[in-house]
């Protein structure tokens, strides 16, 4: 046997010499990127401003709240006195005016006595009223004319002088004189002294 052989070693094949060969790069960048700092901020700086809106309005309310559970509502004589006092500016639309000052008698009696004016007719009102101990003689018998005048205006189309309208006003502002609660408080009472209405009686 020949030791002296040479060993063949195969050629490579040309497919094995044009295979693709793997590289790496050590250039490739992160899969997840830095967040800029400044958008931090920004989003932070956000965040604290509406906080800072939202607990002013907070504040805000809680005022609010607190001035009107503070302020005491007004007594029915006042608030009766002064919306006879806004009427006067209707003086040049008679029926507006009737309308209003009627409206306002007819609520002020509701509130102050119990008694649901509103929902009667004038004859049904007063009829009503002939039979209580409310008002006196002289007030029943003025409230009477009162109201027949308002109705004469509203629906019969009367036109009134300004003298009539001002008489008109005069009633209904006596009515609530002196029907008001004599308890009130001397404060109150001192500044109804100084109303509108009170200069002008």
């Amino acid at each position: 046997m020949n030791t002296n052989s040479a060993l063949i070693v195969p050629a490579p094949s040309p497919a094995a010499t044009n295979a693709a060969q793997l590289t790496f790069h050590d250039g490739l960048k992160p899969l997840i990127a830095i967040p800029n700092a400044w958008l931090w901020f920004f989003w932070i700086a956000g965040l604290l401003a509406l906080g800072a809106v939202a607990w002013l309005a907070w504040r805000y309310w809680r005022k609010q709240a607190a001035a009107i559970k503070a302020a005491p509502p007004l007594p029915l004589h006042v608030r009766a006195r002064r919306a006879l006092e806004a009427a006067l500016s209707l003086l040049s639309d008679p029926k507006a005016f009737s309308i209003a000052v009627s409206g306002v008698i007819r609520d002020y009696l509701e509130e102050r006595f119990d008694f649901h004016a509103p929902e009667r007719t004038t004859e049904e009102f007063l009829y009503e009223l002939q039979g209580t101990n409310l008002l006196t003689t002289e007030q029943k018998l003025s409230l009477g004319d009162f109201l027949a005048n308002c109705d004469l205006i509203k629906f019969a189309r009367y036109e009134p002088t300004e003298t009539e309208l001002r008489g008109m006003h005069a009633a209904a502002l006596k009515l609530v004189n002196e029907t008001e609660p004599r308890w009130a408080p001397a404060e109150i009472q001192s500044s109804l002294a100084a109303s509108p209405a009170a200069a002008a009686q």
